[in-house]
């Protein structure tokens, strides 16, 4: 069988480090050329996560932070998809974990001081481990978009974090996932310091209603791609793995 070809690094498919129209990486972008350091041997052997410590409701972010008998406050969604490598094949027994807003579009974060409300149900995180096909599913609310004080009167459009773990620590993928149809998509400086329309687009998840429960909970679609030309963008490491 012959391997795909894995596609080299794109720079032009990549947001740059420095991207003025969103303030804060004219302060944080590199002022030199990057370097490469390979992983040390207890960098890539451990240590690790163990699927036993996944607790049987840690992907319902509905009641997974609730009070007995209560649930999260929004509109309710599905999230699921595949975990795919390079060749559209399964990546099973990997870890996911996603983090997000509220449905007012607050962080239960003490450094968050957004004046929407928070909810006393809701956490906002989850994880889950992806199953032999490669799939995961989080039950979720649908987060709202929130301001941030980066150029006057800019809005983050709703959003998920998605966090993907290898086989240890050391091997992680952080990305964020959009909604279709969202308007501030367009008008958001760190989605718009990706260059390429197609790529964005890799990062905006899909409504399924095939797998919308009805009268119940919608669903979205977000298939993850570890690398290759139809690799999703990464934040911590753009060419994949």
């Amino acid at each position: 069988m012959t391997l795909p070809e894995i596609a080299p690094r794109d720079r032009d498919w990549h947001p740059p480090a420095l991207a003025p129209a969103y303030r804060s990486s004219v302060l944080r972008a590199p002022r030199h050329a990057p370097l490469r350091f390979d992983h040390t041997a207890s960098e890539l052997t451990g240590p690790v996560f163990g699927q036993d410590g996944i607790g049987p409701d840690d992907a319902d972010l509905l009641i997974n932070y609730a009070r007995p008998g209560e649930t999260a406050q929004g509109a309710r969604i599905v999230v699921h998809g595949r975990l795919l490598d390079e060749g559209g094949r399964p990546v099973p027994g990997k870890l996911i974990e996603i983090w997000q807003a509220n449905a007012g579009g607050r962080y239960r974060h003490k450094k968050d001081g957004y004046l929407a409300p928070l909810d006393p149900n809701f956490g906002g995180c989850g994880r889950c481990v992806t199953g032999p096909d490669g799939a995961y599913a989080f039950r979720t609310v649908a987060p709202g978009p929130y301001p941030w004080p980066n150029g006057g009167n800019d809005w983050r459009p709703a959003h998920i974090h998605f966090s993907v773990f290898g086989d240890g620590f050391a091997q992680r993928l952080i990305t964020q996932m959009y909604f279709e149809g969202d308007p501030h998509i367009p008008l958001c400086p760190i989605v718009q310091s990706i260059p390429r329309a197609d790529a964005v687009d890799r990062l905006v998840a899909r409504l399924d209603m095939e797998a919308t429960v009805p009268m119940d909970i919608r669903a979205y679609r977000f298939d993850i791609v570890l690398r290759g030309r139809d690799a999703t963008i990464f934040e911590n490491r753009m060419e994949g793995t």
